[in-house]
C-alpha cells in the first residue's frame, strides 16, 4: 500500500509539472496567449518557424534572414570645436600628464568622440536611412554591412525636427528593405527591431504596439510606441511588421535610468521617407503651417467648451499676420477635422499640417461658441522662431479660483507682445491643483478675452463644473482647466 501510494503521487507530480512548463510554451515572456501570425507570401516557412508557430508562437527567423542583411551598424567620429574648448582644471586626471609633456592644458588635446547607431538601406544604390543624432555633427560616418563589408558614408541631410538623416555609401545591388504602412498598424500587433545595440551587430528584439500616434512634447512626430527592447546603438535602425516590412525608425526611450524600461518610440515610416525625398531631391524639407498653437483637450476642456467628448486640438494662441489669422482663427477653436481627416489629438494635427505644400488650401472644421463651423485656411511654409513673454505682481482676488492677480503694465504688454493680460502673483486652491504658476498671464475664460479681474471674476461665476483659463507661460499659451464647485 505505502508503494502504491509513492507511485501515484510521483505521477502525480509529473502531471503537474508537464501542465506548468507547457503553460509556460504557450505564454512567451508573459505576454499572454499569441494567434499564429498570417503566413506570408514573401517569406516561405521553415521547418522551425512551422515548429514555432505549432505552438502558438511568433516565429521571427525568416523575416531577420530576408531583411537582416540590408541593416547595417553605423559608427561616427565627432567633430572637434576648438572655439568652444575650456582650459582643463588642476583636478583633471590629464592636467599633470600634458603639463609634463608642455603640451597645452585644453580638452583640444583629447581625441574625438565616437558614437555607434543603427540604419538601413531603402534604395540598391546605397541610400540609407537613420537618425539624425546619430550622424549628426559627425565628421567620418563608417557604415559596416552583415557581411563585414565597410563604407565610408555621405551625409546626405539631416532633419532635426523628424530625427531622420539620409546617408549614402557607393554600391550596387545592395541589400533592401520592404517600405510598410504604418497607417495598418493596430495596438496589439507583433513588431520587430533590428539594430547594433552597445555595437552588437543585427540583434533582434520583438515587442507589441502600444500605440501608433503617440504625441511627445515639442515633437512633430506622432510616434509608434512599442515595447520591442531599443537600447544605445538601436537609434535609427528598422522597425518590422510581421509581413518583414519596415514601418518606423527605432528613435526614443522612455527611461529613468538611461536604458531600456519597456517603453520605445519609433517614427512612422512614412513621414521618414518624405523627408528622405525632400533631402535627397531639395537638400532640405518644407513643412507647411496655419499660424496656430494647439494643444490636447481633456474631459474639463470638453466640458468648459460644451463639447461632446474629448478629441480635437484647442487652439491657444493664433499668430499675428498668418493664414489662421486672416481666416478667422482665434483662441479657444477647437479644430476637429482638416480636409475631412479626423483630428483626435494635438499631435495629429501638427503632424498632417507639416506635411501639407505650402501654397495649399485645406478646409478646417472646428468648434467654437458650441457649435460646428468651418472655415479655409491657406498653408505657408513653416519658418524657425518663437515668441518670448515675461511677467511681474499683484493684489486683486478671485477666491473662486484661488488667484491674487493684478493688470500687465504697458511695458510689459510691449515687451510680452500682449494686448492685455493678468498676471498670477499668487495661486492657491483649484488654480494651483490644476497646475497655474505664479507669473502666468490670464489672457482669458472659456475663449472669452478678460481684460480685467472683475471680469474674470463675472465669467467664473457663469461657468459651472469647471472653466478653462487661457495662459500665456515662457512664450507659450496654453489652455489650463479647472475644476471649481463640487
Amino acid at each position: 500500500m505505502i508503494r502504491f501510494r509513492w507511485i501515484r503521487h510521483t505521477v502525480l507530480l509529473w502531471l503537474v509539472s508537464f501542465l506548468v512548463l507547457g503553460g509556460c510554451g504557450r505564454l512567451p515572456h508573459g505576454r499572454g496567449p499569441v494567434a499564429t501570425p498570417p503566413a506570408t507570401t514573401s517569406m516561405a516557412a521553415s521547418p522551425g518557424s512551422l515548429a514555432a508557430q505549432a505552438r502558438g508562437l511568433p516565429d521571427f527567423t525568416e523575416l531577420v534572414a530576408q531583411y537582416g542583411p540590408a541593416v547595417v551598424n553605423i559608427s561616427v567620429i565627432e567633430k572637434n570645436h576648438p572655439e568652444t574648448a575650456d582650459e582643463l582644471s588642476a583636478d583633471d586626471p590629464l592636467h599633470d600628464f600634458l603639463r609634463r609633456f608642455g603640451a597645452p592644458l585644453n580638452r583640444d588635446n583629447q581625441p574625438p568622440a565616437r558614437g555607434e547607431g543603427s540604419g538601413f538601406i531603402v534604395a540598391p544604390d546605397g541610400y540609407i536611412l537613420t537618425n539624425a543624432h546619430v550622424v549628426n555633427d559627425a565628421s567620418v560616418v563608417s557604415v559596416r554591412l552583415t557581411d563585414r563589408r565597410e563604407f565610408t558614408a555621405k551625409v546626405i541631410g539631416i532633419d532635426r525636427r523628424t530625427d531622420v538623416a539620409v546617408i549614402k555609401i557607393d554600391g550596387k545591388n545592395l541589400p533592401i528593405v520592404r517600405i510598410g504602412n504604418p497607417s495598418q498598424l493596430r495596438p496589439g500587433e507583433w513588431v520587430v527591431a533590428i539594430g547594433s545595440p552597445f555595437g552588437f551587430d543585427n540583434s533582434v528584439t520583438a515587442g507589441i504596439v502600444s500605440a501608433t500616434a503617440r504625441s511627445m512634447n515639442g515633437q512633430y512626430t506622432p510616434f509608434i510606441q512599442t515595447d520591442a527592447a531599443v537600447n544605445p546603438g538601436n537609434s535609427g535602425g528598422p522597425l518590422f511588421n510581421m509581413a518583414g516590412e519596415v514601418v518606423g525608425i527605432n528613435s526614443q526611450i522612455y527611461s529613468r535610468t538611461g536604458g531600456f524600461m519597456g517603453i520605445s518610440f519609433a517614427i512612422p515610416i512614412d513621414i521618414a521617407i518624405d523627408v528622405k525625398d525632400q533631402l535627397v531631391k531639395n537638400g532640405r524639407v518644407a513643412r507647411g503651417k496655419m499660424g496656430v498653437l494647439v494643444q490636447d483637450v481633456g474631459q474639463q476642456l470638453a466640458d468648459s467648451f460644451g463639447l461632446d467628448r474629448p478629441r480635437g486640438a484647442i487652439v491657444s494662441q493664433v499668430e499675428v499676420g498668418s493664414p489662421a489669422a486672416k481666416s478667422g482663427l482665434r483662441s479657444g477653436d477647437i479644430i476637429l477635422s482638416v480636409d475631412g481627416r479626423p483630428i483626435e489629438r494635438s499631435g495629429q494635427l501638427s503632424a498632417y499640417v507639416s506635411r501639407i505644400k505650402p501654397g495649399e488650401h485645406v478646409v478646417v472644421e472646428l468648434w467654437r461658441d458650441r457649435a460646428l463651423q468651418k472655415v479655409t485656411v491657406a498653408i505657408v511654409e513653416l519658418k524657425e522662431g518663437h515668441v518670448s513673454s515675461q511677467a511681474t505682481d499683484e493684489d486683486q482676488h478671485d477666491s473662486k479660483l484661488g488667484l491674487s492677480l493684478r493688470l500687465l503694465t504697458p511695458a510689459e504688454q510691449r515687451s510680452a507682445g500682449l494686448a492685455s493680460g493678468l498676471v498670477v502673483q499668487d495661486v492657491r486652491g483649484p488654480a494651483l491643483e490644476a497646475g497655474v504658476r505664479v507669473g502666468d498671464v490670464v489672457l482669458g475664460v472659456n475663449g472669452e478675452t478678460v481684460k480685467s479681474v472683475e471680469a474674470l471674476t463675472a465669467a467664473v461665476a457663469k461657468a459651472k463644473g469647471s472653466v478653462a483659463l487661457l495662459i500665456s507661460r515662457e512664450g507659450a499659451t496654453i489652455f489650463i482647466p479647472i475644476r471649481i464647485g463640487g
